[in-house]
């Protein structure tokens, strides 16, 4: 059967916490194209979101994480949408470490490892377990009538230590942005199948010239340019009968795998700095709280600097350079 893979990521921007790219992968029908699994999965959850209206479920929203995560019910939204996804899967991850070892196998030993990171909650955060369990099952269901299944859900996290190295290497975080990507999508499609793979992914950047991508972690294999323009750039992999092929597109959230990758990164960005909040906020006394963007990420950094050097912690394990 088809493969469709949506790739998204959260903390590009930040200068704290770790960038977290997200992959979904699901299984299509086979004479289903691109552009139709795509408008059928936008169909079957609108029929999800309408169940589990009727349930009561608090609702059920798998969009771009920018429009999900705002206003005072953001984190809820966020975390029923990541956790329904899950349970549909058969996944009820019972807390933070859990749902790192769930969703980012290989970044769950770092996040153990990292004292900012390492204290371990219940999930959920702020989403009620009832309503999760309920939009759980209607999105079940509403997949189950358009063939269309929700196989995996990966994860890989650069943490601050790594993101500084990668962008001392590179010179560039979209650089480090496009390696993690391709780095998860070689783990998300290491088992081949029959049929035609389809990856979805946000541009990075803003460049429209991935060719080099290939080059480097798709050695020896032939690639063709398809398209290289503003609005998206595809590239196609043989062999013909097993191809892959890589659609890079402005505002790609609008495809509900990509949207749900938007989400799952977001989640586990969140998780991360709700325990670094936690952590710091214990050690100053009222500290507020921080997202990690530019301008609130130099007052926190300024708020933590004595008790940061009293635990011997180089600016570069929690400061990004880029």
């Amino acid at each position: 059967m088809p493969r469709l893979v949506g790739i998204d990521e959260a903390g590009y921007g930040p200068r704290l916490g770790p960038l977290v790219v997200a992959a979904t992968l699901w299984r299509v029908p086979g004479d289903l194209e691109r552009e139709e699994c795509c408008k059928q999965l936008a169909c079957a959850l609108g029929c999800a979101a309408q169940r589990a209206d009727r349930q009561k479920a608090g609702g059920l929203l798998l969009a771009d994480s920018k429009v999900v995560y705002r206003g005072g019910q953001g984190l809820a939204r966020l975390e029923r949408g990541v956790l329904a996804a899950l349970g549909a899967m058969g996944l009820w991850p019972a807390s933070a470490w859990a749902a790192w070892r769930a969703l980012a196998p290989p970044s769950a030993p770092r996040v153990r490892a990292t004292p900012w990171y390492a204290e371990d909650f219940v999930l959920p955060l702020a989403a009620d377990r009832a309503s999760i369990e309920q939009a759980a099952n209607a999105l079940g269901r509403a997949l189950a009538g358009t063939g269309i299944e929700l196989v995996a859900i990966r994860a890989r996290a650069v943490f601050e230590e790594e993101f500084n190295r990668r962008c001392a290497v590179y010179g560039s975080k979209s650089t480090v942005l496009s390696e993690a990507t391709m780095l998860l999508v070689r783990k998300v499609l290491r088992r081949p199948e029959g049929g035609c793979t389809w990856v979805l992914c946000d541009k990075h950047g803003g460049r429209s010239r991935y060719g080099w991508l290939f080059e480097r972690f798709f050695p020896g294999r032939f690639f063709e340019v398809r398209a290289e323009g503003r609005s998206q750039s595809v590239y196609r992999l043989g062999p013909p009968k097993m191809p892959i092929e890589f659609c890079f597109a402005s505002k790609a959230e609008r495809y509900v795998p990509v949207a749900l990758a938007s989400m799952v990164a977001k989640y586990l960005r969140e998780l991360a700095m709700h325990a670094l909040n936690r952590f710091w906020q214990a050690r100053v006394c009222g500290l507020r709280p921080t997202a990690g963007y530019p301008l609130d990420a130099r007052r926190f950094k300024r708020d933590i600097a004595q008790a940061q050097h009293a635990l011997g912690i180089a600016d570069s394990m929690v400061w990004r350079s880029k």
